[in-house]
């Protein structure tokens, strides 16, 4: 705690670049992380979007000469912790069950990683966009905020914007969901968890 650091991020703010030296990993408190990788040509793939709660980066820091491998964004106002590497892995040398959690934490992502290379590679953009959609809905709640950018979540899904929208006006049509700026509501829940269903995916809340 007394060497960690508040950072707070403006929209479209960027917390470190791609190739960058990682001397510290984050936790975010409010708002959300954008993880990106540039390509050559310049554009850009969404790998990750870390929401309040997560942290990320922290593998990092068993590398002897740690770079970021991506570049982070915040999207909307944002507000992390800053965690020093070099601390913590004094205070993992000290901590048998720290330890275990944290790669109990790491495994799970690991896992989580391989399914989502799976779900790219086999399923349709329709179930991954009604998965997503699930993944972001309040349990008990059919109205709810997406704010998070259109053509951010098709990037992160890895669909095109224009294939996102069309599948959203085709779910709109069907009476299953209709998205008005931010706002979502789920008009058939049963309805989209069949569609996310069909492929296997996940449809838990983050």
């Amino acid at each position: 705690m007394r060497r960690a650091k508040a950072v707070s991020l403006a929209d479209g703010e960027s917390l470190f670049q791609q190739g960058d030296t990682a001397t510290r990993f984050y936790l975010v408190v409010k708002g959300h992380i954008k993880l990106f990788r540039l390509a050559p040509d310049g554009n850009e793939k969404i790998i990750e979007l870390v929401d309040a709660g997560h942290t990320f980066a922290e593998a990092l820091m068993f590398l002897e000469q740690p770079r970021f491998p991506v570049g982070a964004v915040a999207l909307g106002e944002t507000e992390l912790i800053s965690i020093d590497a070099a601390d913590f892995s004094a205070i993992l040398r000290d901590s048998v069950d720290l330890c275990m959690a944290l790669l109990g934490d790491m495994s799970f992502r690991l896992r989580s990683l391989i399914r989502e290379i799976d779900d790219l590679s086999l399923h349709s953009a329709t179930c991954r966009v009604a998965a997503f959609i699930l993944s972001r809905a309040p349990e008990h709640c059919d109205d709810f905020e997406l704010d998070i950018p259109k053509h951010v979540i098709a990037s992160r899904i890895s669909v095109k914007p224009e294939t996102f929208s069309r599948i959203i006006k085709s779910l709109k049509s069907k009476n299953i969901l209709e998205i008005r700026g931010s706002k979502v509501r789920l008009l058939d829940r049963e309805a989209l968890e069949d569609a996310a269903d069909v492929c296997g995916l996940p449809v838990e809340a983050t």
